[in-house]
């Protein structure tokens, strides 16, 4: 079937629908549905890392990625040039500071290559996958243009073991177009592949601890889809999974647990819904009674080998990070993406 086409948007535009999109400006309103057990996970402020935003400036706390030394990178989304768009956090010492800017970018995710080591964000203001050595220099375009005659929207990012990247191409977001993809590109960067389309504007994207399926969020239908994976970069089937009962809220990023439970991001709540693969809901991560000026809760990093997971949160307070007890260990998918 043909598909209409959809034109392109600019930065600035891109950059104002994200923010729009991810902060509602409703996030105090109503609390997310709850199963029976209506288990919470309580989430403790941790530090924060942005203040509030000058008059009509916006702050969107995406990320987050443990480096091999263990600190964590958070990117935000609309930060001006000269402020930094990525950041790293030292975990003991409870302090942050400025891994990379530039004057050009929007970076919505932050994922380390198995292959390669290198820091690998997606641009979605540009339509481009961009890498950083770790310390956050020698910055390289590893891809840009068109997949199949259209330009990616690219929003978050898992890898596989062996480094190729897996894209959840959020095309269809500005008009709510089911024109969303799944795209494969391969470690070298030379070949993209669209695995899945007709999304609903797919934003998290998370392999099972066994590497085979990927979890996909479909914000525009609050909904979590299953793309099970064949041999050699191929795919089988895909379905819904989970339908996200989040009232206002909407689906952002996805991480998964050393026991395959999902950590399911909300756009416009500050907390996360926690399924098993199963799609049983076991909990909602709450942020304390009485917080004010936090409107969503975009992702989280599950510590490698232990419990302790870090939540990005933003609104009008600005950017923080919030810690929980997560239900299982820490993976490499436990890296939200």
């Amino acid at each position: 079937m043909r598909r209409p086409r959809t034109r392109l948007l600019t930065a600035s535009a891109a950059l104002a629908m994200l923010v729009l999109t991810g902060c509602g400006g409703a996030g105090s309103a109503g609390e997310p549905a709850r199963s029976g057990a209506g288990r919470i996970l309580a989430a403790e402020e941790f530090m924060r890392l942005k203040t509030a935003p000058a008059k009509h400036g916006m702050t969107l706390l995406e990320g987050p990625a443990f480096d091999q030394q263990g600190g964590l990178i958070v990117v935000d989304v609309p930060a001006p040039a000269g402020e930094p768009k990525v950041m790293r956090v030292d975990i003991d010492r409870k302090t942050s500071h400025s891994l990379f800017t530039d004057d050009r970018g929007a970076y919505t995710s932050a994922q380390f290559s198995p292959h390669d080591g290198r820091l690998y964000l997606t641009d979605f203001a540009h339509g481009e996958i961009v890498s950083l050595a770790p310390g956050g220099t020698d910055r390289r375009t590893f891809f840009t243009g068109p997949v199949d005659g259209a330009r990616m929207q690219p929003d978050d990012i898992a890898f596989d073991r062996d480094g190729n990247l897996y894209i959840s191409d959020s095309r269809g977001l500005s008009d709510g177009a089911a024109i969303g993809r799944v795209v494969r590109i391969d470690r070298t960067g030379k070949k993209a592949t669209v695995l899945a389309d007709g999304l609903a504007a797919p934003n998290g994207i998370s392999f099972d601890p066994d590497y085979r399926g990927l979890w996909i969020s479909e914000l525009i239908e609050n909904r979590i889809s299953y793309l099970h994976l064949g041999e050699r970069g191929g795919t089988g089937p895909r379905h819904t999974a989970i339908r996200v009962d989040g009232g206002i809220a909407q689906t952002d990023s996805i991480a998964v647990d050393a026991a395959g439970n999902l950590y399911q991001a909300l756009h416009g709540r500050a907390a996360m819904a926690v399924y098993s693969p199963h799609g049983e809901r076991l909990a909602t991560v709450e942020l304390p009674d009485g917080t004010e000026g936090l409107e969503s809760a975009t992702n989280v990093a599950i510590t490698p080998g232990a419990t302790t997971a870090y939540l990005t949160v933003s609104g009008p307070a600005g950017g923080y990070l919030y810690t929980f007890e997560a239900l299982a260990e820490g993976i490499r998918q436990s890296n939200g993406g």
